[in-house]
């Protein structure tokens, strides 16, 4: 593989062409990145030197980070975040400017891990690390048309001292996250649990729209249920008579993040949901839901409905989640199916996920420039 053709120089080609425009990077490491490209190689490391980005300015030195370069996976450089001071995590700051939607400019990409699932979409990383505290791996998955997925809380280690945030991936698809999955969670899950295994169809599941108070756009509502019965009609999922309804975790996830998680009253949401959870999640069933109740919004704020309405109660349960592309809105969007399981069943979720993405027709990449 020659420098001009491997994985690496392709990616930088692209970095250099496209984040002009996307503004997803906040460094690149050309040098360094074909350095690294060059050992794996002759190394015979298994990722063989398949580039991946880092969020945020701290990213390099994250575990998954080390896990892949231990691997033979080549950092090419950090992605955005938001900038400081901002009070809305749905959006980042490349160096050069904000960061933008790769299918809609004047949309934002959704946050925090914001410039991670740019990147991934415009095709200038494989894949790319992220963390999700609330959904800021799931809400940028969706609006910018990628997998993305967060991890069971614990199980991989975590800066974040509330327990809210947990370590996630973006790639283009299911599929090519698998080989980033493998190295990151090792032995990670179940002991019954293995990479590559399929899973047995139809997959139980059970579908909601709203959790049960959600305010949800009718043609977020409308693609998810779309794809929903796409699924059910190939035989990939049969849904379950079960009640998908929550107590609204706004408040109790707040009071977590601002240190009172004692506080009597999310104590109270937080046992009601996951007395819930686990009568849902009862013999392996799937949550089927949109991954936020609206479409990427402007880059001038998302108003007064919360994108991480469907995310954040399940950063207060632990369970691993994920985002897979559904469709597009009419004006252009893309629209996010989140699928959830029972905790610690990360490498079940990851075989579930590969098997809906079989089943809903492939994700398409933003036109070249778009942006």
């Amino acid at each position: 593989m020659t420098r001009t053709t491997s994985a690496v120089a392709r990616a930088l080609e692209r970095i250099e062409r496209l984040d002009p425009a996307l503004h997803a990077f906040i460094e690149v490491w050309p040098d360094e990145a074909l350095a690294r490209e060059r050992e794996a190689l002759a190394r015979r490391l298994p990722l063989g030197g398949l580039p991946f980005a880092v969020k945020g300015p701290s990213g390099i030195r994250s575990y998954a980070a080390r896990r892949l370069i231990a691997a033979g996976g080549v950092p090419v450089g950090a992605t955005s975040v938001p900038g400081p001071g901002t009070v809305w995590q749905t959006w980042g700051q490349g160096a050069h400017g904000r960061t933008v939607n790769p299918w809609r400019a004047d949309r934002t990409p959704g946050g925090s891990s914001a410039g991670s699932a740019v990147a991934v979409a415009a095709g200038m990383a494989e894949a790319a690390t992220g963390s999700d505290g609330a959904g800021s791996v799931r809400i940028p998955a969706a609006w910018c048309g990628v997998f993305g997925l967060k991890t069971t809380n614990g199980l991989l280690p975590s800066p974040d001292r509330t327990g809210l945030a947990s370590a996630g991936v973006f790639a283009r698809s299911a599929a090519a996250a698998e080989p980033y999955l493998r190295r990151v969670l090792g032995g990670g899950g179940p002991p019954h649990e293995a990479f590559g295994l399929p899973l047995p169809l139809p997959l139980p599941a059970v579908y909601s729209e709203d959790l049960g108070f959600a305010e949800v756009d009718l043609e977020v509502a409308a693609v998810v249920r779309a794809a929903v019965d796409r699924l059910v009609g190939a035989g990939t999922v049969r849904l379950l008579d079960r009640d998908a309804g929550l107590l609204d975790p706004a408040g109790a996830w707040t009071a977590v993040r601002g240190g009172s998680p004692d506080d009597p009253e999310a104590v109270r949401v937080r046992r009601a949901n996951d007395e819930r959870l686990d009568a849902l999640f009862s013999g392996g069933a799937l949550l089927l839901t949109p991954a936020t109740p609206n479409r990427p919004h402007g880059h001038e704020g998302p108003g007064s409905r919360y994108s991480t309405a469907l995310t954040w109660a399940f950063n207060l349960s632990g369970h691993p989640a994920a985002s897979l592309p559904a469709g597009f809105t009419g004006d252009g969007c893309p629209v996010g199916l989140q699928v959830v399981a029972s905790r610690g069943a990360d490498l079940g979720l990851l075989a579930a996920a590969r098997a809906v993405e079989d089943a809903l027709p492939a994700a398409p990449t933003p036109p070249p420039g778009h942006g």
